[in-house]
C-alpha cells in the first residue's frame, strides 16, 4: 500500500471518531447554559436538568480530549511536508484554539462540576455561559483551519515554496470560513436538540421523571426543528454557494453531474458510475441544480468531464456522502415538524409513536454530521490545500505504510474500548437519571 494512502486512512479514522464528541459538546452546551441561568433565577427543575446534562457533557469533553491529541501528533509524524510548508498558517488558529478556547472551556467546566456550594448560582450561570462560548470558540478555530485548506487566503509564497502568513484577520474573517462554521455549528445544535428531545422521550415512554421528560421533549423538539431548517437555509445554501464558486468540481461530484449542461437537473437519487460517466437509475428534479447553483433555471453547470481527470475527487464517495447528509437533513425536518405540531396540539407527550421516533432519531444527526465532513474533505481531493498543495506531496518521506497501518490497528483497538466505555457511561447516566441528584 502507498504510504500516503495509509496516512489518509489513519487520519480519516481518527478524525471521524474524534468528531463524534465535539458534536455533543457544541450541541449540549447551550442547553446547559440555559438551564443553569434558569436555575440562578430559582428554577429547581432547571438546576436538576443542568446538573444532569453537565455530566453527559463532561463525558463527551473527556473523550474528545483523549481522541483529539493523536490527530495533532499526526501533523508531525505522518504529514511532515504539509506541516513544513503550511505550518506558519495552520499553526496559528490551532494554537489559538488551545490557548483561548480549550482552557476557557475546561476551567469553567471544572467550576460547574466541582464548585459545589462554594460557587454561587450567579457564578455557576456565568461559568455555564463561558463553557458554551469556549466550546463554540474551539469549533470556530478548528473550522477556520480547515476552511483555509479549502479556500486559502491571507498568505504569500516564500522563495523556497513555503506558505507565509500575511494576515491572520483574513484567515479568521474569511466568509468561506464563517459560513462553513455556521453550518457546522447548526449541525451540532441539530444533534443537541435531538439528544435532549430523545432523552425526554425515553423518560416519558418509561414513565420516569415525566415532568423533566416533558420539558426535555418540548425544548429539544423546538431546537431540533429550528436548526434543522437553518441547516438547509441559509447555512447550507451559502456553504454550497461557496463550493460552487471556489470548488466547482466538488459540486459536480456531489450532484453526480458528469456532463456539462444548461438547465442542469438535480439528482434526487441515483447511483454514479464513474467509469461509464453516468448516473444509474436517476430521479431528477428538472433544471433545479442550475437554479440552486446560479439562481438561473437555464444556467450552464460544468460537469465532471469538463475537468482534468487528475483534479476530480472520488465521485462515488463524495456523491453518496452528500446525499446521505441531505436525505437525513430532510428527515430531521419532517420528524421535528411532526413533533412540533403534536406539541402545539398538546398531543406529543401521549403519542408513543412520535416519542419513539424522537428517541430513535438520536444517533442519526451524528451520521449526517460525519457525512458532511466526508463531503467536505473527500470532495477537496486531490488537494490538501486547495490549489496550493496536493495530498500526494504532503506526507512524511521517512514513514512507511506498514508503520502507519500498525498504529492504525492500535488506534482501532483503543478507540473501540473507548467507544464502548463512552456509551456505557452516557447510557448509565441516562438510566440513573436526574433523580440520583437527591
Amino acid at each position: 500500500m502507498d504510504a500516503v494512502l495509509a496516512d489518509r486512512l489513519q487520519f480519516a479514522f481518527t478524525i471521524m471518531f474524534h468528531y463524534l464528541f465535539p458534536i455533543g459538546t457544541m450541541g449540549l452546551a447551550p442547553f446547559i447554559a440555559w438551564y443553569t441561568l434558569r436555575a440562578a433565577r430559582g428554577d429547581a427543575q432547571a438546576a436538576r436538568a443542568a446538573r444532569f446534562l453537565t455530566k453527559i457533557f463532561a463525558i463527551n469533553f473527556a473523550a474528545g480530549v483523549v481522541t483529539g491529541i493523536p490527530m495533532e501528533f499526526q501533523f508531525g509524524t505522518n504529514w511532515a511536508a504539509f506541516s513544513a510548508k503550511t505550518g506558519a498558517v495552520v499553526g496559528q488558529p490551532l494554537a489559538m484554539e488551545g490557548v483561548y478556547a480549550f482552557f476557557l472551556e475546561s476551567i469553567f467546566l471544572g467550576v460547574l462540576l466541582y464548585g459545589g456550594r462554594a460557587v454561587s448560582t450567579r457564578l455557576r450561570g456565568v461559568a455555564a455561559v463561558l463553557v458554551c462560548f469556549g466550546a463554540w470558540l474551539s469549533g470556530f478555530f478548528i473550522v477556520c483551519t480547515d476552511a483555509w485548506m479549502q479556500h486559502p487566503v491571507g498568505y504569500a509564497l516564500a522563495a523556497d515554496g513555503r506558505v507565509e502568513l500575511r494576515s491572520i484577520a483574513a484567515v479568521l474573517l474569511s466568509t468561506f470560513a464563517w459560513w462553513q462554521y455556521a453550518h457546522v455549528l447548526v449541525g451540532a445544535l441539530v444533534s443537541g436538540g435531538f439528544i435532549v428531545a430523545g432523552v425526554g422521550a425515553y423518560y416519558l415512554l418509561a414513565h420516569r421523571n415525566e415532568e423533566l421528560g416533558r420539558r426535555f421533549t418540548r425544548e429539544g423538539t423546538i431546537v431540533a426543528l429550528a436548526f434543522s431548517l437553518l441547516a438547509i437555509f441559509p447555512t447550507g445554501d451559502r456553504n454550497s454557494a461557496d463550493v460552487t464558486r471556489w470548488q466547482p468540481v466538488k459540486l459536480a461530484a456531489m450532484e453526480g453531474l458528469f456532463h456539462s449542461q444548461p438547465g442542469a437537473p438535480l439528482a434526487i437519487i441515483g447511483m454514479p458510475d464513474a467509469g461509464r460517466q453516468t448516473l444509474i437509475d436517476p430521479v431528477y428534479a428538472p433544471r433545479l441544480l442550475s437554479y440552486l447553483a446560479y439562481g438561473n433555471w437555464e444556467a450552464n453547470v460544468r460537469g465532471i468531464s469538463a475537468y482534468p481527470a487528475a483534479l476530480v475527487p472520488p465521485v462515488e464517495l463524495t456523491y453518496y456522502a452528500y446525499h446521505v447528509m441531505v436525505g437525513l437533513g430532510t428527515i430531521f425536518v419532517g420528524v421535528a415538524a411532526l413533533a412540533a405540531i403534536l406539541l402545539a396540539f398538546r398531543r406529543l407527550y401521549v403519542t408513543r409513536l412520535a416519542l419513539w421516533a424522537l428517541m430513535l432519531a438520536m444517533p442519526f444527526p451524528y451520521i449526517a454530521n460525519e457525512a458532511g465532513w466526508v463531503v467536505t474533505e473527500v470532495g477537496r481531493q486531490p488537494w490538501i490545500v486547495y490549489g496550493l498543495m496536493r495530498t500526494s506531496d504532503a506526507g512524511s518521506s521517512t514513514v512507511a505504510a506498514g508503520e502507519t497501518l500498525f498504529t492504525l490497528i492500535g488506534f482501532a483497538g483503543m478507540y473501540f474500548v473507548l467507544g464502548v466505555l463512552f456509551l456505557y457511561l452516557v447510557l448509565r447516566e441516562i438510566g440513573v437519571g436526574p433523580e440520583a441528584e437527591a
